[in-house]
């Protein structure tokens, strides 16, 4: 088992910066493959980004790349995504996923979810 608990979201203005992180315990997280994915309010969860368990492989929804990064530090048990140039449209909740030796765009591949956390931008 792997619990995944997200922080950072919050209530940004548009063009600001936010980093969120996603917090594993449980089983060794550097075997896990790690993704961010959105909701927003009426619509289907949206991939956002993902990384691969050594973190050499990265993946980004065409709607964030050039905007957002992902990262991880497995000594820390922990993967962040910077994001940037937030738009208004960037507002959802934001959830963290994972699953062993896994890296996908599609949420179906994911086990293991987190809570997640709120990003509001205003325009």
């Amino acid at each position: 088992q792997v619990q995944l608990v997200e922080s950072g979201g919050g209530l940004v203005q548009a063009g600001d910066s936010l980093r969120l992180s996603c917090a594993a315990s449980g089983r060794t997280f550097s075997s896990y493959g790690a993704g961010w994915f959105r909701q927003a309010p009426g619509k289907e969860r949206e991939f956002v980004a993902a990384i691969s368990w050594s973190g050499g492989n990265t993946y980004y929804g065409d709607s964030v790349k050039g905007r957002f990064t992902i990262s991880r530090d497995n000594a820390k048990n922990t993967v962040y995504l910077q994001m940037n140039s937030l738009k208004p449209e960037d507002t959802a909740v934001y959830y963290c996923a994972a699953n062993y030796r896994t890296v996908s765009t599609d949420k179906e591949k994911y086990s293991y979810w987190g809570q997640g956390t709120q990003v509001t931008v205003s325009s």
